[in-house]
């Protein structure tokens, strides 16, 4: 965790509003995403200071044009409090070579084993989650400190004009590893324009 990054962020879930809700009045605790397409690994996924993405997000599983194991029906937008605590953050040069020693070290094991080495594609972040994995399961055979949460931009879309670098949906998501680090949850204002759905 780089001493310069702020110790907490706020994050936005795209959910079901019942989910939501529920999550908001703390009768459940926001559950595990455990794809093996979860681009950051095995965690609970937020979007880092954007709550219209989210909803944009929640709006297209309830459309069925997102992939999820259980879709929203009605989409909400719930907003937390996150602190990062220890954080493998991929914006950040360190983090970055830890992600690179860990992916030349899971693929000389897989090629020595004559397992496949998993691969991205357009949907699909299995290697990316392969990779993390396996920074979580050496942590925790050479008993490191384990990851609270992982960090990182996604150039999502296209580019955002002609020739451009800069993406459409370019984001940053957070994957909170350890949900202790979720201080609590708010509904963002205004309610009308994150949560259009809320009273429906």
């Amino acid at each position: 965790m780089s001493e310069y990054q702020s110790f907490d962020v706020i994050g936005f879930h795209g959910c079901d509003r019942q989910v939501g809700l529920k999550l908001l009045n703390g009768k459940e605790e926001v559950l595990p995403s455990l794809n093996d397409w979860d681009w950051l690994g095995p965690g609970s996924y937020f979007w880092e200071g954007d709550p219209s993405r989210s909803l944009a997000y929640a709006t297209e599983t309830a459309g069925g044009k997102q992939k999820n194991k259980i879709a929203a029906e009605t989409p909400f937008v719930l907003g937390a409090i996150i602190e990062l605590g220890n954080c493998l953050n991929l914006v950040e040069s360190a983090s970055l070579q830890i992600l690179a020693e860990a992916y030349e070290k899971m693929s000389k094991m897989m090629v020595d084993n004559n397992l496949p080495i998993p691969v991205n594609t357009e949907g699909n972040r299995a290697l990316d989650c392969a990779v993390i994995k396996f920074i979580h399961a050496a942590n925790k055979a050479e008993g490191k400190q384990p990851y609270d949460s992982v960090r990182c931009a996604f150039p999502e879309g296209e580019a955002a004009y002609p020739g451009a670098k800069i993406t459409s949906r370019l984001h940053i998501q957070i994957c909170i590893c350890n949900p202790d680090c979720i201080k609590g949850y708010f509904l963002p204002k205004p309610i009308e324009k994150y949560n259009p759905h809320l009273n429906q």
